[in-house]
């Protein structure tokens, strides 16, 4: 599967969906439901993943290594067999921490040129 579907274009910033999957999954291993929830949440209600965006995503995620599918979770008492989990790769990591730094620096400079009086 094409990195680029994962991409706003070739080379640039992850597609919200993605970005939102991978900062769920960094905290912990997340079966999909869980995934959905996460993202609804952390984006304040902003972001809302369907099942069909989810999942498309995931495989995505999965074909260029971003991210993993793990047996169950460490706790067991709550696991459920028909779940899939998913982990955070160490390649998923650093595609997060250079898409945070992208928008850092965009951020900054939104609020460098908003600062400067009017001309």
């Amino acid at each position: 599967m094409s990195r680029s579907r994962l991409f706003s274009r070739p080379g640039a910033s992850l597609t919200t969906s993605a970005f939102y999957i991978l900062l769920s999954l960094s905290v912990q291993d997340r079966h999909g439901y869980d995934i959905l929830k996460d993202v609804t949440l952390s984006s304040a209600g902003r972001v809302k993943v369907g099942p069909g965006t989810l999942y498309t995503t995931l495989k995505r995620l999965l074909d260029v290594g971003l991210i993993i599918e793990v047996e169950g979770r460490v706790d067991s008492e709550r696991d459920d067999s028909r779940r899939r989990y998913y982990r955070l790769t160490g390649q998923g990591r650093a595609e997060l921490a250079a898409e945070l730094e992208r928008m850092e620096h965009a951020l900054k400079l939104a609020r460098t040129r908003r600062a400067r009086p009017a001309q």
